[in-house]
């Protein structure tokens, strides 16, 4: 069973799964209706001289957005890169050992991201910060970052204590 696999074990890793899936999706939506706004400003600008105002603030916005909302996906498919070089060596339980630990400080690294991100949009709000262009209050984007990071930190939470408390995979899974 590939490691991958064993992360969708269990009712907890099954909702873990969903959950990121649907964070995925959501970050996705986000990116194409990005894409789709950028396209109109861009041939607005070209043919008609009326760009979309405030389309490029709209843009970094929600650039904020989709990274926050793709994180979880790739932590929970251990798609993040990984550099192994010192570690091809050790053996399967000191690499299994490893891979904890780099979950947990994962974990504990979006965790303080989601914490100050939270704080800073409560912050944006109190002082009813917004967008230069639009006049948007830039609390909401702060505020839809903050579930994509707290996911990311409960699947690296999760996947440290796999890594810690499973058993290896065969010798031909690769993890």
């Amino acid at each position: 069973m590939t490691a991958d696999n064993r992360m969708r074990e269990g009712p907890v890793g099954r909702l873990l799964h969903v959950l990121c899936d649907i964070c995925a999706v959501v970050g996705g939506a986000v990116l194409i209706a990005m894409a789709i706004m950028t396209v109109v400003s861009v041939i607005g600008r070209t043919f008609f001289d009326s760009p979309i105002l405030g389309d490029v603030e709209l843009v970094q916005l929600g650039l904020a957005v989709c990274v926050a909302t793709f994180l979880p996906y790739t932590q929970f498919r251990s798609a993040n890169i990984i550099v192994d070089f010192f570690t091809t060596r050790a053996s399967a339980r000191s690499q299994r050992w490893m891979d904890g630990l780099g979950c947990l400080l994962y974990a504990g690294m979006t965790a303080l991201i989601a914490w100050r991100v939270y704080a800073g949009g409560v912050m944006s709000q109190e002082n009813q910060e917004a967008s230069m262009l639009m006049n948007l209050p830039l609390w909401i984007p702060y505020m839809l970052m903050v579930p994509g990071l707290v996911l990311c930190t409960l699947v690296g939470l999760y996947q440290a204590v796999i890594y810690w408390t499973q058993p290896a995979a065969a010798e031909g899974d690769a993890a």
